[in-house]
């Protein structure tokens, strides 16, 4: 896979270095030519030295081959507009962005190009959430500009699902059981997958269908 990065800060970084290391193709542009001078012997990418809200640079960069873009500057109009230059003047397949204000999540959506939005205190939120609670439904991330969601829940003892095989469960059309988490070690779900009291049970839900994931798990 080849993936195009803007800004070469922290984040985008070490985007760019876990990338490479799984063996993708990476390419990281970044306008500040000392900041490059300096760091670029630490990664071996294809390296663009340019100003990336500019349409003429990244043609230049070949932004069109490309098959995913991160916006990682710690500017959000920045990345809204990298976002918006990459869907419509390249028809580059996804387009994440990066939100640094929480405030401007708004803005992160299919208008200005975005894919897929990462706002980092919404993820501390459902993080410690997840850590905490049990018997509750939490949203770990959000698709389609919130139209779809990984969930995740924690049977408690009154759970209708505890003892319950996924293929009774009837999960509903627009949902699916991706991954159950049993005492620190991943099961694969199977329709024959009985869940248990203390399960983290983790599914992809459209919004039509959360409500119905919730009774089933939560039954409330």
């Amino acid at each position: 896979m080849k993936v195009a990065i803007a800004g070469a800060g922290s984040v985008g970084t070490a985007i760019a270095k876990d990338l490479r290391e799984n063996g993708h193709d990476v390419m990281l542009i970044e306008r500040d030519p000392d900041l490059v001078a300096r760091i670029r012997s630490d990664l071996d990418i294809t390296w663009v030295v340019a100003d990336a809200c500019e349409v003429a640079s990244l043609d230049a960069a070949g932004l069109a081959t490309v098959d995913v873009v991160v916006a990682a500057t710690g500017d959000d109009e920045d990345n809204l507009v990298v976002s918006l230059l990459a869907k419509q003047e390249f028809a580059v397949p996804r387009v994440v962005a990066r939100v640094n204000h929480p405030k401007n999540q708004w803005l992160f959506t299919a208008t200005w190009g975005v894919d897929v939005s990462v706002s980092t205190p919404q993820l501390l939120t459902a993080l410690v959430e997840e850590a905490v609670s049990v018997g509750s439904l939490v949203r770990l991330l959000q698709f389609e500009h919130g139209n779809a969601h990984l969930v995740e829940v924690t049977l408690a003892e009154d759970s209708p699902a505890a003892g319950v095989s996924l293929a009774d469960l009837q999960v509903p059309r627009n949902a699916t059981v991706v991954a159950v988490v049993r005492e620190d070690h991943l099961i694969v779900p199977r329709g024959d997958t009985v869940l248990e009291v203390g399960d983290e049970v983790l599914a992809l839900v459209t919004a039509d269908a959360e409500a119905d994931v919730q009774r089933l798990l939560v039954g409330r």
